[in-house]
């Protein structure tokens, strides 16, 4: 059964929430990550999550009008936390540590926040709570630049924005598969729903 995005979430502003996902038995775990939706994600994202099929989907804050957490959760289990534009929104979390169990007992902890990055590296606070916490990969959002990296060992994602577009950069989502081999990252065009890459 799929929970709605409200189920779970901190109840006061500034806190941190925790949550544990597992994957289905024996299949490959699938996870849609987007961000800066700004009440308005691209028209072709539905049909895009809809191919995907993710087991479950993270928001990384920014999202605007809340409608636009109903229509993600229609798709999978969603978690999110709240952006720089969703101060009022205090039943969503400001960080958010997710457990992914895959088959086979691998496990990733990630940090979902909406600011985390300095350009490539991660700010001091980001940082500080992935240490603390023992996260793995550190999920954000904010920049809308879509960026695969690491910094002092924790891998750093941001997905880029499926909202409208600002400057010349890309509409794009990005994707997490998960399994007992590890994980891997991408990002998907959502314009075209091809792979998406730095040019």
């Amino acid at each position: 059964m799929r929970s709605r995005w409200g189920e779970g979430r901190a109840t006061r502003p500034w806190q941190h929430a925790f949550a544990g996902v597992e994957s289905p038995a024996g299949d490959a775990f699938r996870i849609a990550i987007v961000a800066d939706t700004h009440s308005q994600p691209h028209v072709r994202l539905d049909e895009h999550l809809e191919r995907y099929a993710p087991h479950a989907i993270l928001h990384a804050g920014d999202i605007g009008h809340r409608d636009v957490l109903d229509r993600l959760a229609r798709h999978a289990t969603l978690h999110a936390v709240r952006g720089n534009i969703d101060a009022r929104d205090h039943d969503l979390p400001d960080s958010l540590l997710l457990d992914l169990s895959a088959p086979a007992g691998r496990r990733l902890r990630v940090l979902l926040m909406h600011i985390a990055v300095n350009g490539p590296r991660l700010r001091a606070d980001a940082h500080r709570l992935a240490k603390a916490h023992g996260a793995e990969l550190v999920v954000c959002g904010h920049s809308h630049v879509p960026f695969i990296g690491a910094d002092r060992q924790i891998a750093v994602f941001n997905p880029g924005s499926v909202g409208p577009r600002r400057f010349s950069l890309p509409i794009v989502f990005g994707t997490l598969t998960f399994n007992q081999s590890g994980g891997r990252l991408a990002h998907v065009d959502c314009e075209t729903g091809a792979p998406w890459s730095p040019p």
